[in-house]
């Protein structure tokens, strides 16, 4: 079933309409904590990486000397 470009600009708006956009606030503490997520990932994976890191070098001078 066709719909001509005037009722699909119509139906577009109603369904734009129904939209709850967040407020400032929202964005901006949803911001802050995805940042902060973010630093504490990277964080943890560093750790993570020099424990990694530590652990085969500790290996490798068993092995190599």
């Amino acid at each position: 079933m066709a719909t001509n470009p005037v009722q699909f600009i119509q139906q577009t708006r109603a369904e734009i309409a129904k939209v709850v956009w967040p407020t400032r606030r929202e964005v901006v503490l949803t911001t802050i904590m995805v940042f902060l997520l973010a630093a504490v990932a990277a964080i943890f994976f560093s750790l993570v990486d020099l424990g990694i890191r530590g652990g085969l070098q500790m290996v490798l001078n068993q092995f190599g000397t």
